[in-house]
């Protein structure tokens, strides 16, 4: 079994990518076998979308990398980070170029979201409209988890608080669930 993990942010010490990395890991811990493939934004820099360029210079080479990461998995696990309520700029920009690609930008992929925050409200605006958007685009979404006040739950190397645990081994289980079928 094959998943791709990834941070939907920019940031180099991004909490986002430190709760995907964990999940991912347990994950693999839980699935003996598993190849977790991880990518980082940065690897994934190119100019602001637009029809423009597109009409001047096709698609973007680094948006069919992306999605050709995508494509080559069995799951994929995304923490999002919450900017301004959305998604940030440097993913709304790789999704958009892959957008152009094909509307099914997620490959029919199995998937969990999530998102971690300082705040309590746990990145549940960029939860509920990653949500909300996921059919539309490709993604056989299997839940999300959001952690909140992130100062609280980590410890620098681990989660430890149960809930939140609980509700990640939760999605994990029913993401390997789904790729065994």
């Amino acid at each position: 079994m094959k998943i791709l993990a990834f941070a939907a942010s920019n940031h180099s010490k991004s909490i986002n990518r430190a709760l995907v990395e964990f999940t991912a890991t347990r994950f693999a811990d839980q699935n003996p076998g598993t190849e977790i493939v991880t990518l980082d934004l940065n690897d994934y820099e190119m100019p602001i979308y637009s029809q423009d360029r597109e009409n001047a210079d096709g698609v973007h080479p680094l948006a069919q990398a992306f999605r050709d990461q995508i494509s080559a998995v069995d799951g994929v696990i995304v923490a999002f980070c919450e900017h301004n309520g959305f998604v940030s700029a440097a993913w709304k920009n790789i999704f958009d170029w892959m957008s152009r690609i094909d509307q099914k930008v997620w490959c029919d992929k199995p998937m969990i979201l999530l998102a971690a925050s300082p705040g309590s409200r746990a990145g549940a605006n960029v939860l509920a409209s990653q949500e909300m958007l996921a059919p539309y685009f490709g993604c056989d979404l299997q839940g999300t988890y959001g952690v909140g006040k992130w100062g609280e739950a980590w410890d620098g190397t681990a989660l430890t608080r149960a809930e939140d645990i609980t509700a990640i081994d939760d999605l994990l289980s029913k993401l390997a669930g789904t790729l065994s079928k």
